[in-house]
């Protein structure tokens, strides 16, 4: 399906990468000298079809990991910060790669973009290469930098091949290009649309002086490029392997079948859900250096039949240093539609495309127009904008009880705390470099089992991390430690994967300097499902003046920055030169996974076993999971009778009163929406009501969750290891006295009045400091809770297919 800027954008186009993001039109305006290969049979055995598929597919990951393998950049071989991508001759995906998806998920519009402006002048031929990084015209930010390769057959453009990987530095006012206090994009790193590197089979060397130019480590960049091009080569010759021995037209048909079984895949499972309207509110904070203020972030998703829409319509203006384009926007929701609805078709994503349609609000920060900075967009915008996708898809997944297997809540880091260092390396040169340890992240739960500590990225499914050791190597650190964090996951029915935590001080030299660069530090980004919790916020530790080198020198090691000696210093978020000295000691944690299904439902052995193995503090199995545990090791045991009395004492504590069954009779239940949620018919018309006690909530097309209780207490209740809001953001202050956080006040956002972080209208918050608060809005009923805790943001109406909206 195409595209189109959604109806609150408020610009006028060209929608051609220049101003505003290239949007690419339901027909492609392609030079008709350019001879494009359409010709492929339907006649192909299912053995054929087996073998030229997994071929393609083996040929797609060989080329990033030959890319690897000449690079030898720790970007490409540890954080596999690359992917790779097959299309057809006008631009439809057939593959991309398993290392960082929404890399691929910018990829099919360079594609088409180079079809409509390059094919003309300087034209597209055989051995030709083309080099881009131009976010508007579909780059994630600068530093992704896309090489395509159009491959051709007896004079036609058969097919395409691109790869992208993130380069050291190509320019900008800091050091490895991500730019924190950019102004705009001319702060930032070189733009180039493509243009072609490569001309028959030649590197053009005028091309590339220019590209090399803008780096600081032009050696080191001139050496990924050479890799991008090895990459594509052997990927070209693959598939040009794969045409002489079965022929151009089997190898194209087996291509439009990748295409349209895929297609058929997600039409079936888009059948087993109803039609409706999910929306997610998710919040970045801080948008440039100095900055204090929180900027929402909105996503609606609409499912109509066949057809699934996106818009970020209401989400803030593009602000400061967090922006992405569309492209970028895009590109993250596809990586979430990739492994919810097409992990099955090995990421074959261009059939659901023929029924997806993204309408991107031009001008909001998650679509931001030229000349925005962008050059943070991966780790701040665009993460931003694939976590809620996640929730979206995840929701309407629970509708039908064989997707619902497929649900998984937010993951991986979230909003990425970004750590960016530089200065003089142990061998007297200049670097500057990103530290990539949290792409170990963390995988959040499922609804059937736990999510997986230090799991990795889910946007980048084959992620890995570096040894502590090749770090050392490369750059000046001394890693004092790296570990898993305790408490940090979600909790829920089932827990949220922890994360981890690394802390380093300098080594062979006297000093580096830092710039921290996240979100996510405030308010928790990764909120659960069905009643679970949000996991941790990012977090940054910093120790001035310690007394680490006398430790080191005594051979003595420790655990946690706490127990170094020195003088803490709250580092902001977005601060920039940052001294570090070889005394002082950092430490940067990650946000975790976040939690499915209510805590207090969770099974109380479960929760023996994980203080047992010290993934659960026993501080939040009795004040978050209500259990009640005795004795120690290998004696822990669970004290059944006081977990039962201190579970309902947290039941008694939501409703205000002691819990009585609902008097009225069962409704006809059509549907189950969630656990606790199902669609019934009361007098004719659709319901949601509560699935474990029958009461009915509110009709289908109203926000259920403003009939249900609301429970209000401040954020840290639901995580321990989430601090005060207000060391980074003011508008977290308080009204009226209210607990202070995220969920407890309304929101500002670039000076204007934003909704509450909870879901409806603007509301008094609670005004009980000391303790959790009851709302009590009719119908009463446990099971469906309204909790500011769990930060539980989501805005559903459904109704029954074919039902009509």
């Amino acid at each position: 399906m195409a595209d189109r800027p959604h109806p609150s954008s408020n610009t006028t186009g060209p929608y051609d990468g220049t101003t505003f993001s290239y949007i690419p039109g339901a027909t492609l305006d392609i030079d008709p000298r350019l001879a494009l290969h359409r010709e492929g049979t339907d006649k192909i055995d299912p053995i054929t079809y087996e073998v030229i598929r997994h071929n393609l597919w083996n040929i797609n990951e060989e080329l990033g990991m030959t890319i690897q393998r000449i690079s030898g950049s720790p970007v490409a071989m540890y954080a596999f910060d690359l992917n790779s991508s097959i299309f057809t001759e006008d631009g439809e995906f057939i593959y991309c790669g398993p290392y960082q998806l929404y890399m691929s998920g910018v990829s099919d519009v360079q594609v088409k973009w180079t079809l409509e402006h390059r094919s003309t002048n300087p034209g597209i031929f055989e051995d030709d290469m083309f080099l881009s990084n131009d976010p508007w015209v579909g780059a994630a930010h600068q530093m992704d930098v896309t090489l395509l390769t159009p491959v051709f057959w007896e004079g036609k453009l058969f097919c395409w091949i691109t790869n992208v990987l993130h380069q050291y530095d190509v320019g900008g006012i800091t050091p490895g290009s991500f730019c924190p206090n950019a102004r705009d994009a001319f702060d930032e790193g070189i733009l180039i649309p493509p243009v072609k590197i490569v001309e028959r089979g030649e590197l053009r060397r005028d091309i590339e002086g220019v590209y090399l130019r803008a780096s600081r480590k032009p050696y080191l960049v001139a050496l990924d490029l050479r890799a991008q091009i090895a990459g594509n080569t052997t990927a070209k010759a693959r598939i040009l392997t794969l045409i002489r021995r079965y022929g151009a037209d089997v190898v194209k048909g087996v291509m439009r079948k990748i295409i349209d079984t895929a297609e058929q895949a997600f039409l079936a499972k888009l059948a087993k859900v109803p039609d409706g309207t999910w929306r997610e509110r998710s919040y970045v904070e801080v948008a440039y250096v100095g900055d204090r203020n929180t900027y929402p972030v909105l996503l609606t998703m609409r499912k109509d039949g066949d057809r699934l829409v996106f818009d970020n319509a209401g989400t803030a203006p593009q602000v400061g240093a967090i922006n992405t384009t569309y492209s970028g926007w895009r590109g993250s929701i596809m990586t979430a539609i990739n492994e919810l609805l097409c992990w099955d078709q090995l990421y074959a994503i261009g059939g659901a495309l023929r029924h997806i349609e993204f309408q991107p609000a031009l001008g909001a920060f998650t679509s931001a127009a030229h000349p925005a900075s962008v050059s943070t967009a991966p780790v701040q915008a665009m993460e931003i904008s694939l976590y809620p996708a996640y929730n979206t898809l995840s929701k309407m997944l629970s509708c039908d009880p064989e997707l619902r297997r497929d649900v998984m809540t937010i993951g991986g880091t979230s909003q990425f705390p970004l750590t960016v260092f530089r200065g003089t390396d142990q061998w007297g040169e200049k670097f500057g470099y990103l530290l990539l340890d949290p792409m170990v992240g963390a995988i959040g739960a499922f609804s059937f089992k736990d999510g997986i500590a230090t799991g990795g990225q889910v946007r980048s499914p084959i992620c890995r991390i570096g040894n502590v050791e090749h770090n050392e190597q490369s750059f000046p650190l001394l890693v004092l430690y790296r570990k898993e964090n305790t408490d940090s996951g979600g909790a829920g029915k089932f827990r949220g994967g922890n994360s981890a935590a690394v802390s380093f001080i300098p080594h062979g030299t006297d000093h580096i300097v830092q710039d921290t660069e996240s979100s996510g530090a405030a308010i928790p980004t990764a909120p659960g499902l069905a009643g679970g919790y949000p996991a941790n916020t990012n977090s940054y530790r910093f120790k001035r003046g310690s007394d680490i080198q006398q430790r080191l020198a005594r051979r003595q090691m420790h655990g946690d920055i706490g127990e170094v000696s020195g003088d803490d210093v709250l580092l902001q978020l977005r601060q920039i030169d940052i001294r570090q000295n070889r005394e002082d000691v950092y430490e940067v944690a990650f946000a975790a996974g976040a939690g499915y299904g209510d805590p207090i439902e969770r099974d109380p052995e479960k929760v023996r076993q994980d203080v047992y193995l010290e993934d659960v503090s026993v501080h939040a199995a009795r004040e978050i999971f209500r259990v009640v545990l005795v004795g120690e090791g290998e004696s822990l045991r669970v004290d059944v009778g006081a977990t039962a009395a201190l579970r309902l004492q947290a039941i008694v504590e939501r409703l205000g009163h002691a819990p009585h069954p609902y008097p009225g009779p069962r409704l006809p239940v059509s549907r189950r929406i969630t656990e606790a949620l199902d669609l019934v018919r009361r007098d004719g018309a659709a319901w949601l009501a509560c699935s474990r006690c029958g009461q009915p909530l509110a009709p289908s097309r109203e926000n259920y969750k403003l009939h249900c209780h609301r429970v209000d207490r401040p954020i840290q209740a639901a995580n321990t290891l989430i601090g005060d809001p207000r060391r980074f953001i003011d508008d977290a202050g308080e009204r009226g006295g209210a607990s202070a956080g995220p969920g407890a006040a309304r929101h500002r956002a670039g000076g204007r009045l934003a909704r509450s972080p909870r879901l409806g209208t603007p509301h008094e918050p609670c005004t009980d400091r000391s303790a959790a608060r009851v709302r009590v809005r009719a119908p009463r009923c446990r099971h469906v809770q309204r909790s500011s805790s769990a930060m539980s943001r989501v805005l559903m109406w459904l109704t029954e297919p074919g039902s009509g909206r």
